[in-house]
């Protein structure tokens, strides 16, 4: 039964202080995608680079300490491409794919906005350049698994505070209308929803306030997949027992 693991870091050189890569080990993970790295190649240290035996394959971020993905694997794979072909965010760091066979694994850190208006700008490009991608993706006809954080909160289900952010970046209208887009129109599905309906099943915590303590949270780190794996998922879970940064990692096994 493959398992596939979904972390963002925030930070890989933090997450390691705080015990990640033991965590990992003891996971027995057939895939791990990881997002913001904060790191470049140079940061990047031999545990960082084959924890326990783990291949990994990364997405460097051209600006130092911010975004970039990876991508751990038990098996060695066939083909690994960085970036999905537009300049501006492939120099963010934003995208990371390996092949395994018929089955790909692609690691993304979509753009958060909450920082400024042109953030939430450039989040706006990044939908208008990456939905078509996923047309592509979806028409190679190959399984595909996208693991990572979105930056979006799909429905009033995936936050606590929901009527007080109808206006805030992550659960804009036109956000969440793309999203229902990957899924409608791409005809991707977002596994963790399909198998687990349960209200507060959240994935990230603002630093502010009581946000962890009160779970006051987001759930904004997707499996997205192709239907016919999809189907195949069997279990989720959210490891919170320890906390690596201000994101969850998000578990799923797949049988086969």
């Amino acid at each position: 039964m493959p398992r596939i693991i979904s972390a963002n870091l925030n930070g890989i050189r933090s997450a390691h202080k705080k015990g990640f890569f033991n965590w990992m080990a003891a996971q027995t993970a057939d895939f791990v995608c990881v997002q913001e790295l904060k790191a470049q190649l140079p940061d990047m240290t031999e545990e960082f680079l084959t924890p326990g035996g783990y291949h990994g394959h990364f997405h460097y971020a051209e600006k130092k300490g911010y975004s970039g993905t990876g991508i751990y694997s038990r098996a060695k794979p066939d083909a690994v491409r960085t970036g999905f072909g537009c300049p501006e965010f492939d120099a963010e760091g934003r995208y990371v794919r390996c092949d395994f066979g018929d089955l790909s694994i692609i690691s993304v850190y979509c753009p958060s906005g909450s920082s400024s208006p042109e953030r939430q700008e450039a989040k706006f490009r990044f939908m208008e350049v990456f939905l078509p991608h996923l047309l592509e993706l979806k028409a190679e006809g190959r399984e595909v698994v996208i693991c990572g954080d979105w930056n979006i909160a799909h429905h009033e289900i995936d936050l606590k505070n929901w009527k007080g952010n109808k206006k805030n970046s992550g659960f804009l209208p036109e956000e969440r209308a793309w999203l229902t887009r990957v899924f409608d129109e791409c005809g991707f599905v977002d596994v963790h929803r399909g198998i687990d309906k349960r209200e507060e099943q959240y994935t990230w915590w603002s630093n502010r306030g009581q946000a962890w303590a009160k779970n006051v949270g987001w759930r904004i780190d997707y499996h997205v997949a192709t239907p016919g794996i999809a189907s195949q998922a069997k279990t989720v879970a959210i490891y919170k027992d320890e906390r690596f940064s201000d994101h969850a990692p998000l578990i799923i096994d797949y049988g086969v």
